[in-house]
């Protein structure tokens, strides 16, 4: 399978303004959530990107009823689901191709009393374990077994009960998966170190409008208590903080002003501050972004003068999904930093392309690179290199557009499966990329 080619040819300015694609992790969760209705659940601004795709084909797959308004807005009804496709043969591959299946599991035990699941696809960015997918649906009264010879997880219940679930990792799937499952379940479930991340927020508020009762959004410890059943409703995504993100580190490595429309300032936690420990320079207009163009941004130092380290922790904190963007930003700062990438231990395999192209960087271990800001005196060169996973892929295609000369981006699906349309909409802001 051909997995694309971006060209590259760096040096060039952006200019103007651009509007980020609804939020890729918030769209997984949601699109799961409609299997707990029969009624319609209307989405918009839904990004248009492969692993959104590939999870709507299987959610038609089990017999949802899709009508698409546009490329951004779709209404699905799941009222009449064949429970029998999760065992079948393309179910369990279609499924191993994108990680979001796993919050399916949650929606079907809760209205049909089976589930299956594959071992997921997606980033490789190391262990991601299901455990706490597992272990939680377990103590809500599912019973799971592998299949080894198929290689799948299957489920079922004779129906969920609330419980106490005290999660063992701050997981974000995991905790979207609970929520789902509580909500339907008999009784009252409480679910403590839960995540509390925006797009966790934005699938309760949902599920709120839909008829359950949940507390503490917006905290580590939700309270359900379970009803019968849910009724349809709207929803509309957030804008994608990741890309608002990679947008950011875009500006900054090509001395570009530029302005981001829309981004829900309300809702993007401590990523402009941590962009700002940087040296770069944000303003707020109403709920746009506007970056300056600055031909030098300067990474500030800790109060008592030590070297600035950044590193990656679950909401509130900043997110793991930025860290990448983050330390190519850095390459031409002006001074240093340690980035600490605590919660995946291969997401910084990618410096070597970036060493190869230039950059002063030590890695120091799989969870640790120290950058060294060149502050343009020495210019990135270009070069042919492979994204190995959504993040990293843009962090090389920023790279490459601050390079001189031109470079050569291999296996592009990797940054369609989490970026909209990412060529034609960057070359409208002035870069020069040409897709293969």
């Amino acid at each position: 399978m051909n997995n694309g080619t971006f060209t590259v040819e760096g040096g060039h300015r952006l200019s103007g303004a651009i509007t980020p694609q609804g939020a890729k992790n918030e769209a997984l969760q949601i699109i799961c959530a409609c299997l707990l209705t029969a009624e319609p659940v209307r989405l918009e601004n839904l990004p248009d990107i492969e692993d959104v795709r590939k999870l709507l084909a299987l959610v038609e797959g089990l017999g949802a009823k899709l009508e698409r308004h546009d490329k951004n807005t779709v209404t699905i009804t799941a009222a009449n689901i064949d429970i029998d496709y999760v065992l079948s043969a393309d179910y369990v591959r279609d499924a191993s191709r994108i990680r979001g299946s796993v919050m399916l599991i949650a929606p079907l035990l809760a209205r049909f009393g089976r589930a299956s699941l594959p071992k997921p696809g997606g980033d490789k960015i190391g262990r991601r374990r299901l455990d706490t997918h597992l272990l939680g649906l377990e103590t809500l009264g599912a019973d799971f077994a592998f299949e080894a010879e198929r290689n799948i997880y299957t489920f079922k219940t004779e129906g969920l009960s609330g419980s106490f679930l005290h999660l063992e990792e701050i997981s974000v799937t995991g905790t979207a998966n609970m929520v789902m499952a509580a909500v339907m379940a008999k009784g009252e479930s409480v679910i403590y170190n839960a995540a509390c991340e925006p797009y966790l927020q934005q699938l309760c508020g949902m599920l709120v409008r839909m008829g359950a009762i949940i507390e503490g959004i917006g905290s580590n410890r939700l309270t359900i208590q379970g009803v019968n059943s849910l009724s349809g409703t709207t929803h509309r995504m957030l804008p994608d903080m990741i890309e608002i993100g990679s947008f950011i580190g875009m500006a900054a490595m090509t001395a570009s002003e530029l302005t981001i429309k829309d981004v829900r300032r309300d809702m993007l936690g401590i990523i402009p501050r941590t962009f700002g420990k940087l040296g770069i320079q944000l303003e707020f207009q109403g709920d746009d972004l506007h970056i300056p163009a600055q031909e030098h941004y300067e990474i500030q130092s800790f109060i008592d003068g030590g070297i600035m380290t950044i590193y990656d922790a679950p909401w509130p904190g900043f997110t793991p999904d930025l860290m990448s963007i983050l330390l190519v930003t850095a390459i031409q700062a002006r001074g240093s930093v340690l980035i600490h990438q605590k919660m995946f231990e291969s997401r910084l395999f990618f410096v070597d392309k970036l060493i190869d192209m230039g950059a002063q960087i030590i890695l120091c271990d799989p969870h640790r690179a120290t950058v060294i800001g060149m502050d343009r005196r020495n210019s990135l060169r270009g070069i042919r290199m492979t994204s190995p996973d959504i993040r990293a892929g843009v962090s090389l295609l920023i790279a490459a557009m601050g390079a001189e000369g031109t470079s050569v981006i291999d296996n592009i699906h990797q940054i369609d499966r989490g970026y909209e349309a990412i060529d034609t909409r960057l070359r409208s802001l002035g870069a020069v990329i040409e897709r293969s």
